[in-house]
Order: structure tokens, then sequence, then C-alpha cells
């Protein structure tokens, strides 16, 4: 065997960090936030993601670090004789499906900080925006062609490797990315009228959070952290035995944290000040920001500053999808890995062109009343994700020993014996419950009630 391993705990720390920041961060927090509260919702976010995700994030880490293998062996090696080995191929189907609609959004990105670079969306104005965004995206050899790019950047960085390609990759983009977010912050809360955008982000608004809010902050909590598909199982396989998983953990957490806040101060003051709807969905970013941007000094440098952050953070997190699945193939013969990234790679790219095409001239064909992205959308994250979630938290305690989850816990730190016990009690009851209730109300059980 050939096994790779990270060459820095920092470079460990930014890979799995660039994982969990991704489009959910930067794209679906804000508007979430923006129809659920502004502040209110972010206190919770807060809150569940302590609770719920950090419990389950150490838990994937104690069972990839534990086992030195990829996510399909190390459910295999610690249940040897069971089922529980197809905990890791569920990861693998729901990384694929994700990373092929993904992947589309990543292309869309491209076609924005090209039509930026090209003097396209700087002579547009109001509902102009809107119409651009639903012309390049129903526009099939466009969509397509940009979704097929994205792929190829992803494929040429994991065929590299985990030192090479993967580490390098993220040592840079990570740092890159919040330097960008602080300069885009930094211009939009300097805007006249700001003040009222940073107000609805930072203080609590409670009555503007429903139930329907506490249930979506509670499931962007473990979505956030990229947990429920064993990516973070197979990223933790290739850490040192001497790492310590908790500060490791918290550092994940709080870079999160830092970038929901900085992703909030970058959009809801502009927002505010030019007088927008921050609850605009989806369409914030590639409609309501290039409005916003358009209408600054220096607006479209700016602009193309946050796509190009919002594009690392896109690859980044695909880098970790398309790993879980070559290294579950290769099964750490890194001499298959280039060829077997680039025919992975390829099929993921083939099987999200549906998705391309649902926006335009596959817009009729629906499966049960949704087009086909939003239908592997609602599959991947109101269904796999948190099914494998639930699964994870259930295998921890009752397939992993006692003895070999404290060792993961305490090494390299003298606290994790104080919290060891806590952790486990989260783990067996809080985190199960937690990911119970946000899958019932992904499957709309709790439609009555709110």
């Amino acid at each position: 065997m050939e096994k790779q391993q990270w060459t820095s705990k920092y470079g460990f720390i930014l890979a799995a960090a660039g994982s969990a920041i991704g489009l959910g961060a930067i794209w679906k927090f804000p508007y979430v936030a923006g129809i659920s509260g502004g502040g209110a919702f972010f206190l919770v976010f807060i809150l569940f993601t302590v609770l719920v995700g950090l419990p389950l994030l150490i838990g994937e880490f104690v069972i990839g670090r534990s086992t030195q293998k990829n996510a399909v062996d190390s459910y295999r090696s610690i249940a040897p004789g069971t089922s529980w080995h197809l905990l890791g191929r569920l990861g693998m189907v729901t990384a694929f499906l994700l990373l092929s609609f993904y992947s589309v959004v990543g292309g869309w990105i491209l076609i924005y900080i090209w039509k930026t670079i090209s003097g396209q969306l700087s002579d547009l104005h109001g509902t102009e925006y809107s119409a651009l965004l639903n012309e390049t995206i129903s526009d099939p050899f466009i969509s397509v062609f940009f979704h097929l790019l994205f792929m190829v950047m992803v494929i040429v960085v994991v065929a590299k490797g985990i030192q090479s390609g993967i580490e390098k990759a993220s040592v840079v983009m990570m740092p890159a990315l919040f330097v960008l977010f602080i300069i885009i912050v930094i211009r939009s809360v300097t805007l006249d009228g700001a003040m009222e955008g940073i107000s609805f982000l930072l203080v609590p608004n409670f009555e503007g959070l429903t139930s329907e809010g506490v249930l979506f902050a509670m499931g962007q909590s473990f979505f956030a952290l990229s947990l429920g598909i064993s990516v973070m199982v197979t990223y933790s396989s290739y850490l040192s035995k001497k790492e310590n998983l908790l500060q490791s953990a918290g550092a994940i957490v709080v870079m999160n944290f830092i970038v929901a806040l900085l992703a909030g101060l970058a959009i809801f003051p502009a927002v505010f000040s030019f007088g927008l709807d921050p609850a605009d969905g989806p369409a914030l970013i590639f409609a309501v920001l290039p409005t916003v941007f358009n209408q600054m000094p220096l607006g479209m440098v700016f602009l193309l500053a946050f796509l190009i952050l919002f594009l690392f953070a896109a690859l980044t997190s695909a880098f970790s999808m398309l790993e879980i699945i070559v290294a579950a193939w290769t099964r750490g013969k890194e001499s298959k890995r280039k060829k077997t990234v680039w025919v992975i790679g390829l099929c993921i790219f083939l099987v999200g062109v549906p998705s391309a095409l649902s926006y335009g001239v596959w817009s009729d064909v629906s499966i049960f009343g949704l087009i086909i992205f939003d239908a592997v959308d609602f599959l991947v994250s109101n269904i796999l994700l948190p099914f494998g979630a639930l699964l994870i938290a259930i295998f921890i305690p009752l397939r992993m020993q006692r003895e070999v989850l404290l060792a993961e816990f305490t090494t390299g730190n003298t606290i994790g014996r104080k919290l060891f016990a806590s952790w486990l009690l989260f783990i067996k009851y809080v985190v199960p419950i937690a990911i119970s209730l946000v899958f019932l109300h992904a499957l709309g059980a709790f439609d009555w009630l709110i």
C-alpha cells in the first residue's frame, strides 16, 4: 500500500475547512438567514453547530484516524462481517450525486467570472441581472461547457494526490478566500446605510425566527461541516496518529463560523444599503449582488473578488467529494489514482449534464414535480445526507470499542478525558435525535405544525 498523509496539521485543517466551507456557507447561509430572522438564525445555527455538528465531526475524525482507511474499508474493519461497509458506499453515492449538480453551480460561477472580466455585467440595471441569470443558465452549450470546465479543474487537482494536489491547493485557496472576504466586508460595511444590514445579521430578531427556521438551522449545522457522507472519515484517515483531533475539529468549526459571519457582513450591509431584499433566495449571488456592486465605485472589481472567493470555496469542497470516491476505489494504491480520478470525474460530469440542462432545453422534464437539478438536490440534501449522518451517529457508539474512542479522543490533549463522557452522551442521544428531527422535517413530517 502507498498510503499518503497530510504534510502538516495546518494543511489538514485548511483542506477539511475547505471541504466544509463551500457553496452552502457563502450562497445558502445568507439567503436562509435572510428569510429566518437574521441574527436569531445565526445564533441558533452557532448553538446547533456546537451541540450537534461538532460532536459528529469529531466522530467522523475518530473513525477515519483510528483505521487509517478509506470510508468503505473503515467501516468494514471496525465491523467485519456486517453490512456497515455499505455506509461508506452510501457516502460515495451521495458524494457522486452531490458533485454532479454542485459542479453545475461551479460552472455558473466560472461563467460570471468571465462575464465580469469581459465587462458584460457593468452596463446592466435592475431586473436585467435576473434576466441575464435566466438567459445564462438556460443556454445548453454554455451551461454544459462550464460544468465540464469546473469538473476538469477539480480532476486536475485531485489527480495530483493529497500532498501535491488537495493540500497544496487548499493552503493557497483558503487564506486567499479569507483575504478576499475581508476586503469585500470592509467595502460593504462602509457603505451609507450599512448599519441596518449589520444589525439585521448581529441583532437577534426572534419574532422573525419560525420553527421551520430552527429546524433548518439544525440541518445547516451539520451540512455546513461536510458531515453525513464520510468525507471527514476519508480526510482524517490521512492524518498522523499524533495529532489532536479536538483541536483540529474546533479550528474547523471556528473557521466555519467566521466564514458565515463574513458572508453575512459582505452581503447584508450592501443589500440594505441599496434597498434590496435580503430574502431574495438563490438569486442573491448571481442577480442581487451584481446589482449592488454595480452601484459602487470600482464595483466590478469587488464583484470579481467575491466571485473568485466563491470559486475557491466551491473547488475546495468539490475536491473532498471526488476524493472520497477515489480513495475507496484505489484503496491506497496511488499508482491507480490518475486514471481513476479522470474516469470517475468524467462520469460525474456526464451524470451532471441533465442537471445543467434542466433550466433550459430539459426544463419540461420533471421528477415528482421537480426539474432534474432540484430533484437531485432534494434527494441528496433532504434524504441521503441526513440519513448518512444519522447512521454514522448510530454506528460510533454501537460498533466502536470505548477504549478506541477514548484513545483517539484524548490523543495530543489533556482536556479530552474530562470531555469524553459528555461527547459520548451527545453522540448517543442528542445528535441522533437532532438529525432525526431534521430528516423528518425535510420529508414534510412537520408541515402541519409550521
